[in-house]
């Protein structure tokens, strides 16, 4: 852990437990969520990569891709992978996707493809997920498509080998 390293294991369970109670704030009360996670952040140390994160989150939750963008890339210029990896492969996940939603879906895929390489975690198939929505925003529909079927494929009852296959066909048709 870094010097911004959370207060305490307390934080994290009240962090945690907020946003387990997020879908108990209407979107009429979304300020109120963003409230609640800003007197959270208060109590981190002001140079700490998790503050910009959770506030990113919270915007990025009730709507404000806009807002969360800038937040998701000083939290990771803060060193939020050095606080957390996990935390670190999440930011750009939701930084990629509210790229796309502001209009630079470009970006995104430059942010995703590198984590196609990186290790694997729970993450994988919501990279794949974000990437391919990047890619269809860019006309790069079946290279989406592909990524989206060949996510899926180890979790059918049966035709894994097929899925997978015809993900891999759809990028390399001649293969």
């Amino acid at each position: 852990m870094c010097e911004g390293a959370p207060v305490n294991r307390d934080w994290e369970d009240r962090t945690a437990a907020a946003w387990a109670a997020f879908d108990e704030y209407p979107e009429e009360r979304a300020a109120e969520f963003r409230a609640l996670i800003d007197g959270l952040v208060a109590e981190l140390p002001e140079d700490s990569p998790l503050g910009p994160f959770e506030r990113a989150c919270a915007w990025d939750s009730t709507g404000h891709s806009d807002k969360a963008v800038p937040l998701y890339r000083e939290a990771l210029a803060r060193g939020l992978g050095d606080v957390s990896r996990y935390k670190a492969r999440r930011a750009r996940i939701q930084l990629s996707s509210s790229l796309r939603n502001t209009g630079a879906p470009e970006e995104g895929v430059k942010l995703l493809e590198p984590e196609l390489e990186g290790p694997s975690d729970e993450l994988d198939d919501a990279v794949r997920a974000c990437l391919a929505l990047c890619l269809a925003d860019l006309g790069r529909e079946r290279e989406g498509l592909s990524l989206v079927l060949g996510a899926l494929a180890p979790h059918l009852p049966r035709y894994q080998r097929s899925m997978a296959n015809y993900a891999r066909l759809l990028v390399a048709p001649g293969a």
